[in-house]
């Protein structure tokens, strides 16, 4: 899962996949995309594949890239836990803030505040 964000942290690779998306791409395909030298974008798809998001072939003297989304499986799950986390942090913070309001109403109803309505009960 490491590798994968690590992976995902640059904007050039993300683009990279996103480019991957639309279907396999030779890497002198990939390289033309970029304002980086082609060494650069070499090293990009070496990342992505030591990551496992994409898958290369050869194909005679060129190196033809896929999008393999296997990789990203264990990341989902972990982004998952983290909203799912989220999501009850607020449902909490949403009962403690309920729970306060209603104490809050109590003690404004209750007769010790009002000295008129302790008179008036004793």
């Amino acid at each position: 899962m490491d590798l994968v964000a690590q992976a995902l942290s640059d904007p050039i690779r993300r683009q990279i996949l996103l480019l991957l998306r639309q279907g396999p791409l030779a890497a002198g395909a990939v390289a033309e995309r970029f304002q980086v030298s082609r060494p650069a974008v070499s090293r990009h798809l070496r990342v992505l594949r030591q990551a496992g998001l994409v898958q290369d072939d050869v194909r005679g003297r060129e190196r033809e890239y896929t999008l393999r989304l296997d990789g990203v499986v264990e990341l989902e799950g972990y982004l998952q836990q983290l909203r799912a986390g989220a999501a009850w942090n607020r449902r909490f913070d949403a009962l403690a803030t309920e729970v306060q309001r209603v104490k809050t109403r109590r003690r404004a109803d209750s007769p010790a505040s009002h000295p008129r309505k302790r008179k008036e009960i004793a």
